[in-house]
């Protein structure tokens, strides 16, 4: 594997003899026949395609193998990649991610990638881990931090059967839980109730929670592919909401963790003839599924997000990082909640954070600083409003980005909100400022407010270009022009 002594410099044909070592012996100890090397498309999708493993294992000269040639696919036939006429394209293996897949029965080996032009040999602009990788080398170049450190929750639903389609004529979507509360009186032969109500999900005890075993064996998956977990849950909405919650990593590698967590909770689920999703929004009148993001900055081994007398034991830089994320939010949301169906859950009233504000402990605020503890270590800041529909890597180096426009331009959040934003007089709320209510208006706050991404290269304008392009002509525009089943009920009669 080549090693990238700094992002952004050309592939130079040096080999990771260290990491094919350790990939060569993997192979062997566990008698690997395929090795499935895995890439990200640019709204967030793992893709993948598989070679024998013998491929990698039966190496004479490392510097004249995938190793360092690296290996070809169509990069026209990916979302957000390539033209046809220019569609050839290289990826590299990263021998560091390499992991015995989780989901398949025939031994295989799990393989993250990198990719590159395969004549400028330069790393590739529209691939979302060389940009998270960039934002992580400009927080080094700025002297601000030599780390940040982030830790995601991420919540999604597990659901006994889904079924949707949109035709000409007809457009609907079904979904169905034993868990659901709307199937307390349905004829079950039998019913045996324990159906959490409404916004109850939190915390009951099985048979309430239907879901305790799956999701050990979810987390038991997931810590033997190397994603060291912390907690485990029921979450607040009826019909299978749940949480798995990560132990925090830097930028690149916890963003390689939730495709991972995404990948093992779908394929067990499935096994399980059970579907899992993480779509923000999908059943009405409960709780969608966000991606409260936790992150926090250090140098030199100390934590700079650490002040003993500072509000909420928070440093003036964390307030100034708090700053940058409050006045970008706008832009932000493109990146962080990137779907229409993202702004059915950034509505009040379902511990959605829709207010531009901070707050320690006040999980109605944008930006919550938990108190759970006074180790300096734990210090952070969560940033309340993405959501798992959002590309990790893209959306991290977001944040990181605004964060850092922050401290820089030294941007004052202003004074911290420690009420609940939701029952505010109509007189205060006009004064705090709001996420956008729509994937449109995020696009269109993205389009006004940029220079902060493109700092360092970290973000391209040709990535910006196609991410803004993609969603209004593939989601705004397809969503906009479709009639709603309930507009229906509104309107058929006039």
């Amino acid at each position: 594997m080549v090693k990238q002594k700094k992002v952004g410099l050309r592939w130079n044909g040096e080999v990771d003899q260290e990491g094919i070592q350790k990939v060569t012996e993997l192979i062997k100890e566990n008698k690997i026949e395929i090795v499935d090397l895995k890439f990200n498309d640019l709204p967030g999708l793992w893709q993948h395609f598989s070679i024998p493993a013998s491929e990698l294992s039966e190496i004479d000269d490392p510097v004249k193998s995938i190793w360092s040639e690296g290996i070809g696919f169509d990069g026209s036939s990916i979302r957000g990649f390539q033209k046809i006429q220019e569609s050839d394209m290289i990826l590299q293996l990263d021998p560091t991610t390499a992991v015995i897949d989780p989901a398949c029965d025939v031994p295989t080996l799990s393989i993250i990638c990198d990719i590159y032009d395969p004549l400028t040999k330069e790393p590739y602009t529209r691939d979302p881990r060389y940009v998270a990788k960039k934002a992580a080398e400009y927080l080094r170049s700025t002297g601000i931090a030599d780390t940040s450190y982030w830790g995601p929750e991420m919540e999604f639903f597990i659901f006994n059967d889904i079924r949707f389609d949109q035709t000409e004529n007809a457009g609907y979507y079904y979904i169905d839980s034993l868990e659901g509360e709307w199937n307390s009186g349905r004829e079950e032969k039998p019913n045996l109730g324990y159906k959490p109500r409404y916004k109850e999900g939190y915390f009951p005890v099985p048979p309430h929670d239907s879901l305790q075993d799956l999701r050990s064996k979810i987390i038991l998956t997931m810590i033997k592919s190397g994603i060291p977990i912390e907690v485990h849950h029921h979450e607040v909405a009826t019909a299978g909401q749940c949480e798995i919650d990560m132990k925090f990593d830097t930028l690149v590698r916890m963003a390689d963790k939730c495709l991972m967590y995404k990948y093992i909770v779908k394929n067990i689920a499935r096994k399980n003839n059970l579907v899992a999703t993480f779509m923000p929004k999908p059943l009405f009148g409960d709780n969608g599924s966000g991606m409260h993001t936790h992150q926090s900055l250090w140098k030199e081994g100390e934590n700079i997000f650490f002040d003993p007398k500072g509000y909420a034991l928070i440093s003036q830089t964390a307030k100034y990082y708090i700053g940058g994320l409050l006045k970008h939010a706008p832009a932000l949301m493109a990146f962080c909640a990137p779907t229409t169906n993202s702004y059915k859950r950034l509505v009040p009233g379902y511990e959605a954070p829709v207010n531009l504000a901070y707050s320690q402990r006040n999980r109605s605020a944008a930006v919550r600083i938990p108190v759970y503890t006074e180790n300096p270590k734990t210090k952070r800041i969560e940033f309340r409003p993405p959501d798992n529909s959002s590309n990790p890597y893209l959306a991290f180096a977001a944040m990181l980005m605004a964060g850092i426009d922050g401290i820089e331009n030294k941007i004052d959040p202003g004074e911290p909100l420690d009420k609940n934003t939701y029952e505010l007089s109509a007189e205060e709320t006009t004064k705090i400022p709001t996420v956008p209510g729509s994937l449109e208006e995020a696009i269109s706050a993205l389009e006004k407010d940029k220079e902060f991404l493109l700092k360092g290269d970290v973000f391209t304008e040709d990535v910006l270009e196609v991410w803004i392009e993609y969603k209004r002509e593939k989601e705004i525009d397809a969503v906009r022009i479709r009639p709603h089943p309930y507009e229906f009920y509104l309107y058929f009669d006039i």
